[in-house]
């Protein structure tokens, strides 16, 4: 069915023919479909019957590039029930080609919507120099994404992060911010009335890259952040290739973990209550009536 070249989404026009490309598309498929329905991204349609809308962020990077082809495809052969609305913010950053992603997206019939919002000004303006700029920076694209899909009736924005950008966030969580956290495939925003998706919650980084150089796609740098050295994330990010060097598969190991916690062998008292832990003897102490000798007349 994926080998079909007549029937093809126009996001794979120019797909390569070749064994190992087939493979990686139709993995990415998979981890993407397995991803959507073990989180229940897809919610019941409207009482009208109108489908849910997702806000696709488009940065024009290899992740955001893959996750838009991808979702198309599960749409495209009837596997997601929902309607995509492609949206890249042009953050104002210098030297950014405007007409890249708008030209990409008509060539291929993709609804869409660019945003101009010239917060890249504001984040140089406000941080002291030598800091980083990540933080500022995506609290103010996320405020922006936010108002785009409620002015586009959306329900969910939906973000590029792959595995590998989970696992480093769980070590910079670990190792800078003392606590056991990570970027989760699906939550709610603080206000309440909006989904956030990570549907690449599975797929590696390195397929992203394979899938975008083999399709060509004409990727954007992020020259605002990706120009910062000693970043934190690069840090973690060498140590996990370390560790992947040596031990491959290491990666995919510990993601696993992430899915698979038991707060009884970690230290939070407020997941589990080890102050009411009992042993065995003591529960059945107390449910079970003591033996107690009959005195009644003839004994």
């Amino acid at each position: 069915m994926l080998d079909d070249t007549d029937d093809i989404h126009p996001l794979f026009r120019g797909a390569p023919k070749t064994t190992e490309f087939k493979k990686l598309r139709k993995r990415l498929v998979q981890q993407v479909r397995e991803a959507v329905e073990q989180y229940g991204m897809v919610s019941p349609a409207a009482r009208d019957g109108a489908r849910p809308r997702w806000l696709v962020c488009l940065s024009g990077g290899k992740d955001s590039y893959t996750l838009l082809a991808i979702l198309h495809e599960l749409q495209w052969r009837g596997m997601l029930p929902v309607d995509i609305l492609a949206c890249n913010l042009d953050q104002g950053q210098p030297g950014f080609p405007a007409t890249v992603l708008p030209a990409f997206l008509e060539d291929r019939g993709v609804p869409h919507r660019i945003e101009y919002q010239d917060t890249y000004s504001v984040v140089v303006d406000k941080v002291p120099q030598g800091r980083t700029f990540c933080a500022l920076c995506s609290r103010l694209r996320r405020g922006h994404l936010y108002r785009i899909a409620r002015e586009e009736g959306c329900e969910a924005v939906v973000l590029g992060h792959h595995r590998d950008d989970i696992l480093e966030t769980f070590f910079m969580n670990l190792f800078h911010g003392g606590r056991l956290a990570t970027m989760p495939p699906k939550l709610v925003n603080e206000e309440g009335d909006l989904f956030v998706f990570r549907p690449l919650a599975h797929v590696a980084e390195a397929d992203c890259e394979r899938f975008a150089r083999a399709m060509d796609y004409p990727i954007i740098p992020c020259d605002l952040c990706g120009s910062q050295d000693g970043l934190q994330r690069q840090q973690v990010k060498q140590i996990l290739d370390g560790w992947e060097h040596n031990s491959p598969g290491r990666r995919q190991v510990m993601f696993r973990a992430l899915m698979n916690a038991r707060p009884s062998h970690l230290l939070d008292p407020k997941l589990f209550d080890f102050a009411g832990l009992v042993r065995d003897a003591e529960a059945n102490a107390e449910t079970v009536a003591p033996d107690v000798p009959d005195l009644s007349p003839g004994h």
